[in-house]
C-alpha cells in the first residue's frame, strides 16, 4: 500500500505535465526536420503539384545527387570536419592549460583577466571581421584553413577558460597537496590529476566546441573564398545564394547540412550526458 502511494505521489499530476511539455517540445522540434526529409526525396514536379506537406509518391534522390555534385559537398565535408576537430581539440587544450594557471595556481591580476576573457565572449563577430581580415591579408593566411582554425580555437579558448577557471577554483586541494607530496611537478598534476577528474568537463567542451565550430558561417564566409577551402555552411550559403537550386534541392541541401552534427552528436550523446550528469552532481 506504502509502495503504492509512493509510487503515485512519484508519477502526480505535475509530472506528466511535465512530460507533455517535452513531448510537445520533442515534436516541435522534430516538424522541420521531417519536413526538410520529406521534400529532400521529392522531385520538383511533386513539389510544386502536392506542395511541400505532402508526403512523396517515392524516394527520389536526384535533388541529394545534384546537390553533392555541383558544390563537391565531400570536400567540403572534409574541410568542415577538419576545422571543427581541429578547433574543438585545441580550444579544449588551450582552455584547461589556461584555467590550471587561473584556477588553480592563482595567478595575479586573476580576476582581470578572466574579466578580460569574458569580455572577449561578448564582442559580436562583425566587429571582428574587418581587423582579422587585414591581419590575415598581411601575414599571408588569407583563403587558408589555417587561419580559420586560429580565429575560432581563439575564441572558443576565451569561453572555455572563464568556464574552467571557475570549475577548478573548486578544485579539492587536499588532492593536489597530496601529488605534490608524492613527488608529482606541476605538469604532472595537470596530466596525472586535473585533467582525468576534471574528463567529463572537457568532453562535453569537445562536443559543444566541434559544433559551434561546424555551424559558423560569417568568418569562413569572409576568409574562405576560393572552392577548394570553403566549409558546408559556406557552400549552402553561397550556392543559396545565387539562385541555382530549386525547393527540392534546397530541402537536400539542408539535409545534408545538419546530418554531420547529428550523427556527430549521436555518438557523443552518452559521453555528453554523463559529462552533464558528474558537473550537476559535484
Amino acid at each position: 500500500m506504502a509502495t503504492a502511494q509512493a509510487g503515485a505521489r512519484r508519477y502526480g499530476p505535475g509530472r506528466y505535465a511535465v512530460l507533455t511539455a517535452y513531448l510537445v517540445l520533442a515534436v516541435v522540434m522534430l516538424v522541420p526536420f521531417a519536413i526538410v526529409l520529406l521534400n529532400a526525396v521529392k522531385t520538383p514536379q511533386e513539389y510544386s503539384t502536392n506542395g511541400p506537406l505532402a508526403l512523396p509518391e517515392g524516394i527520389h534522390l536526384d535533388g541529394l545527387v545534384d546537390f553533392w555534385n555541383r558544390v563537391d559537398y565531400g570536400e567540403k565535408l572534409v574541410n568542415s570536419v577538419l576545422i571543427s576537430g581541429s578547433v574543438a581539440v585545441l580550444a579544449v587544450v588551450l582552455s584547461v592549460l589556461n584555467a590550471y594557471a587561473l584556477g588553480i595556481g592563482r595567478v595575479k591580476g586573476r580576476l582581470w583577466i578572466l574579466v578580460l576573457f569574458l569580455m572577449a565572449n561578448t564582442l559580436p563577430q562583425e566587429a571582428l571581421v574587418y581587423p582579422l581580415y587585414f591581419l590575415a591579408k598581411q601575414v599571408g593566411l588569407y583563403d587558408t584553413r589555417i587561419s580559420v582554425i586560429i580565429v575560432f580555437t581563439c575564441i572558443q579558448t576565451a569561453f572555455g577558460t572563464y568556464l574552467l577557471s571557475s570549475v577548478l577554483s573548486g578544485f579539492p586541494r587536499e588532492i593536489l597537496e597530496a601529488a605534490r607530496i608524492d613527488g608529482a611537478g606541476r605538469l604532472q598534476v595537470l596530466l596525472r590529476v586535473v585533467v582525468p577528474v576534471s574528463r567529463p568537463t572537457l568532453a562535453v567542451l569537445l562536443v559543444f566546441f566541434f559544433i559551434w565550430t561546424w555551424n559558423e558561417f560569417l568568418i569562413p564566409l569572409v576568409f574562405l573564398v576560393s572552392n577548394e577551402t570553403q566549409t558546408v555552411s559556406v557552400a549552402l550559403g553561397v550556392l543559396q545564394g545565387q539562385r541555382l537550386m530549386d525547393a527540392t534541392m534546397t530541402s537536400a541541401s539542408a539535409l545534408l547540412g545538419v546530418l554531420p552534427t547529428i550523427a556527430f552528436f549521436l555518438i557523443f550523446q552518452r559521453t555528453l550526458t554523463r559529462g552533464i550528469t558528474v558537473g550537476a552532481i559535484k
